[in-house]
């Protein structure tokens, strides 16, 4: 058996392989309440029936004002646990794992979707304040507030309560999105977390927040439940956020409890070169498993089953998280598993479909 189509266990979550379906923002609540619907059903559905191992749905604020856009999924409210639970029901029934990515999006949200404007979205016009661990506007946006320490203080119990109702509604596994410029990521980097309070300064410090919702999560969660960290291993800047601070703080996550570490990459600052290509990410995943010792998943221009095989092989990455191939292509596990030459299970509905034997 391939590496790629061999399934792996963490904690009491066998999950059937390892192409996971990398969380992707889809801006399509429409009525902008957060709440998933027919877009999301299929969209996710369409990959689990695809042969994916994990599912993962979009980045999912876990209060109104910490999503990216208006449009954007929300997991903050009871009543956002039935329209969740449609959607997982159908993963699971496809033999794929569901999990969830829990976001605030900080001096990032508020923003308007690519088809509806650009820049910050006015208060007038549906928007609200930001908020961050700085008063520093990312370029092109509205300037946040910055949050107090007794606010800070409060955000981890936002993520404890996001997790519950995420189990509530079937998710399997939780990832903390602490990259891309988002919240965590602008408490982590120096460039952006000038604190003189206990969450700014040290490594330690800046790395608070984030250690104190993996705890609370975790607690929140059970023993039982597979939690994920999403990282971006550098922000691409002398001075900024880099692999080795990544590299420890994961370390620290994974002492309190988290499981797997997805790593990407920028995202925090405007201007910076990132050298592009295929697999461009998948060192940044290697050095942390190297370094840390602990499992991890690659992302970054993985398209094909051949390259995500022959990165298994290397044998210093867990998973492969796959973003623009599963758009391009809902079925590319079943394509990946008829270029290696591996013989696994199709929907029974699409085994007319099935490629010619070689």
């Amino acid at each position: 058996m391939t590496l790629l189509f061999s399934p792996i266990k963490i904690r009491s979550v066998e999950v059937r392989n390892r192409i996971w379906v990398s969380p992707m923002c889809m801006y399509s609540c429409e009525n902008q309440d957060g709440m998933p619907n027919d877009w999301h059903l299929v969209h996710l559905g369409a990959r689990a029936v695809g042969g994916a191992g994990l599912v993962m749905a979009e980045a999912t604020a876990v209060v109104p004002e910490g999503r990216i856009t208006p449009w954007c999924t929300g997991i903050w409210n009871d009543e956002q646990i039935p329209a969740w639970k449609r959607v997982t029901d159908f993963i699971h029934a496809q033999g794929a794992t569901s999990s969830i990515q829990l976001a605030h999006a900080g001096r990032k949200a508020s923003t308007y979707r690519a088809q509806s404007g650009s820049g910050s979205v006015p208060l007038g016009e549906g928007g609200w304040e930001t908020v961050s661990s700085t008063s520093e506007a990312f370029p092109g946006y509205a300037a946040p507030r910055e949050l107090s320490t007794e606010e800070i203080e409060a955000i981890p119990a936002y993520f404890a309560a996001a997790a519950k109702r995420s189990i509530s509604a079937g998710f399997q596994s939780i990832e903390i999105h602490a990259a891309h410029g988002y919240l965590m990521h602008q408490f982590l980097s120096p460039l952006t977390n000038k604190r003189t309070d206990k969450y700014g300064g040290s490594l330690q410090n800046r790395a608070r927040l984030l250690l104190e919702t993996v705890s609370a999560v975790r607690e929140t969660i059970g023993p039982a439940i597979p939690l994920f960290v999403r990282f971006s291993a550098t922000d691409y800047v002398e001075g900024g956020w880099d692999q080795a601070q990544t590299n420890q703080v994961a370390a620290w996550c994974h002492e309190l409890g988290a499981d797997l570490f997805d790593i990407s990459s920028g995202g925090l600052v405007m201007g910076v070169k990132i050298p592009t290509g295929p697999g461009y990410q998948v060192p940044l995943a290697e050095n942390l498993k190297s370094e840390a010792h602990t499992p991890v998943g690659a992302v970054g221009q993985i398209t094909s089953g051949g390259q995500a095989e022959e990165i298994l092989q290397r044998g210093l990455v867990d998973v492969v998280l796959v973003g623009r191939e599963f758009l391009r292509d809902p079925q590319f596990p079943l394509r990946a598993a008829h270029e290696l030459g591996e013989e696994i299970t199709w929907p029974v509905q699409y085994e007319r479909g099935r490629f010619p034997s070689a």
